[in-house]
């Protein structure tokens, strides 16, 4: 049997993960991180390409499961099946969740359920488990909603890095840039990243005008932003960054009685900074992790 809708706690007892075999997925465009858990117990992880049904292609995406996905699972010595899987991606809208779920059926055919959500409901389940919170994708990109415990019940449009994505590693980016080519930044400071990088001020607008994903080349610079957050200018700017991200996206939830927790690279590397955002809008930080799949694994094996 195949299903699609989330499963509440009161449909699926904690003690599950103690007699069966569940495969966890964490997708990305670029990588899927997976999680097999085997009579309650961690019994491997793997790493294949990102799977994107936005973008991909029903063949592309099979040709993961097949080639990549499936070899390494029987590299586990597992002789059977996963008896639950559940896949969390980004491209997983509404619409594709079945895709995602008959093209898994494809692979493990023995599988009594298998469930695809978008990355959304991952994060929120990763940093919130079963209890209502609000969670947010800090990494290239940024979205948020509001979470009940069991599903989303609110979500602020992200918009992308040109019209919205306040908080993402991609704005950061932008920010820094305009701040150093408009000379907001020292002298040294602006030296010192053309240095690094090896650019001119025209490398720079050719790279993120002319050449394709400038949204992931902006998000790069957060390691340069990162190593420089003794300037005072510097952390500022991620700061502010947060600070908009909250202001624009999390405060129309109308709930500053619940924990706001994230995920992704740019929440993770910068908890200081964006704790520090949190409490100026007046929210609470809670569970800040690099990638999901740790809180997908803990909700999913909660004695582990």
């Amino acid at each position: 049997m195949v299903t699609r809708k989330y499963l509440s706690l009161q449909h699926k007892p904690i003690t599950t993960a103690e007699d069966m075999q569940i495969l966890i997925a964490d997708s990305g465009s670029t990588k899927t991180d997976w999680a097999l858990l085997a009579d309650g117990q961690m019994a491997g992880r793997l790493q294949t390409q990102g799977i994107n049904p936005f973008h991909q292609t029903e063949e592309d995406i099979r040709a993961v499961l097949t080639g990549e996905l499936l070899p390494a699972y029987r590299l586990l010595k597992q002789e059977e099946p996963p008896s639950e899987i559940y896949f969390y991606g980004s491209g997983v809208r509404p619409e594709l969740e079945t895709v995602m779920c008959r093209l898994i059926a494809e692979v493990f055919g023995g599988a009594e359920r298998i469930e695809a959500h978008g990355d959304l409901l991952g994060a929120a389940i990763a940093v919130c488990g079963r209890e209502a919170g609000q969670a947010c994708i800090l990494g290239t990109g940024a979205n948020s909603c509001l979470y009940d415990g069991e599903h989303i019940v609110q979500n602020t449009p992200p918009l992308g890095y040109i019209l919205g994505d306040e908080g993402s590693g991609a704005v950061l980016g932008i920010r820094f840039l305009n701040a150093l080519l408009k000379g907001w930044l020292s002298a040294s400071l602006r030296e010192a990243f053309f240095a690094e990088q090896q650019m001119t001020e025209s490398d720079v607008i050719a790279r993120v005008y002319r050449q394709p994903l400038a949204n992931r080349w902006l998000a790069s610079l957060a390691r340069f932003i990162h190593d420089h957050l003794g300037d005072p200018g510097i952390r500022d700017i991620v700061v502010d960054n947060f600070c908009d991200f909250f202001s624009r996206n999390v405060v129309p939830y109308g709930r500053r009685d619940l924990p706001v927790g994230a995920v992704g690279s740019i929440a993770f590397f910068f908890q200081s900074e964006l704790r520090e955002a949190a409490e100026r809008q007046g929210f609470r930080l809670g569970t800040v992790l690099r990638s999901p799949i740790d809180g997908l694994v803990d909700f999913f094996s909660p004695g582990l």
